[in-house]
C-alpha cells in the first residue's frame, strides 16, 4: 500500500478488520484508545529527547532511527484510525473541517513564518 494509491476508506477497514480478527473491539473504548495514543505519541517523543531541533531534521538519513520512528507513528496512526472506527467518525469530513477552521484561526498574511499561537497574531 502507498498513500498514492490507497483511499483511506481501505485503511479503516484494514485496522477495524484486524482488530475484528482478534476480538479486540471490546477493548478499543475511546478511553483506552485515547491512552494508547498518548502513550504511543511518548514512545515517538522518546527518539528525539535532549535532542537539538537541527539534530531531530537529519534523522531521516538514518535508516535505523528512521524505522524505529516511523513504528511509532504507525502505531499512533492506527490507534487513531481506531478510534475513529469505534467513534463512528468520518475522517477526511473531520480533517476538513478542522483545516477550515485552523486557515480561519491562522490567516496567511498574519501567521506566515510565524509560530505564534492565533491568539497573539
Amino acid at each position: 500500500m502507498k498513500d498514492n494509491e490507497t483511499r483511506l476508506l481501505e485503511i479503516k477497514e484494514r485496522v477495524l478488520a484486524f482488530a475484528r480478527e482478534r476480538d479486540w473491539e471490546q477493548f478499543h473504548s475511546p478511553k483506552n484508545l485515547s491512552m494508547a495514543i498518548a502513550a504511543e505519541s511518548g514512545e515517538l517523543l522518546e527518539h528525539f529527547l535532549w535532542m537539538e531541533s537541527a539534530d531531530s531534521r537529519k534523522i531521516a538519513n538514518d535508516p535505523e532511527k528512521i524505522a524505529k520512528i516511523r513504528e511509532e507513528l504507525a502505531d499512533i496512526v492506527i490507534y487513531a484510525i481506531e478510534f475513529a472506527n469505534m467513534t463512528d467518525t468520518d475522517l477526511a469530513e473531520t480533517i476538513e473541517k478542522k483545516m477550515s477552521h485552523n486557515a480561519a484561526k491562522y490567516p496567511v498574511d498574519k501567521a506566515r513564518g510565524r509560530s505564534d499561537k492565533y491568539t497573539e497574531l
